[in-house]
């Protein structure tokens, strides 16, 4: 279910390394969680994030909940799809409802990540 060449974070969120670039998104079970999608909020491009700063925020019908970036780096591009379509998040959460792509500042920053078999088995703990 979790693509293997994703990185996983213990907050749920999803990172894709092409290069020096990273997309940014959450997790199938993150969007299962939050239910019907409404609104989210992105942040500007050109942004400077850093590991486990708040990209924005992520509002559905039951709750609104912030969205950390797994990784450091400059915000080169938002998913302006969102906008106008945030329920992308619900119905491809690891495709086309990506939130942001970085311009990777340092790939240590995926060393602490899991992989696809280790946020799996992190799941399995949640749910019992």
């Amino acid at each position: 279910m979790y693509p293997q060449d994703f990185s996983y974070t213990k907050d749920h969120e999803w990172v894709q390394v092409k290069g020096d670039q990273a997309l940014v998104g959450i997790t199938e079970f993150a969007q299962k969680q939050l239910g019907d999608v409404v609104y989210i909020e992105l942040p500007a491009v050109g942004s400077q994030l850093d590991v486990h700063q708040t990209i924005g925020s992520i509002e559905s019908v039951k709750a609104v909940s912030e969205v950390f970036s797994p990784v450091s780096g400059e915000v080169v591009e938002v998913n302006a799809d969102l906008n106008g379509s945030p329920e992308l998040v619900n119905q491809d959460p690891h495709g086309k409802g990506w939130i942001i792509r970085l311009k990777l500042k340092n790939k240590a920053d995926l060393n602490p990540l899991m992989k696809a078999a280790e946020y799996e088995k992190f799941l399995e703990g949640l749910e019992h």
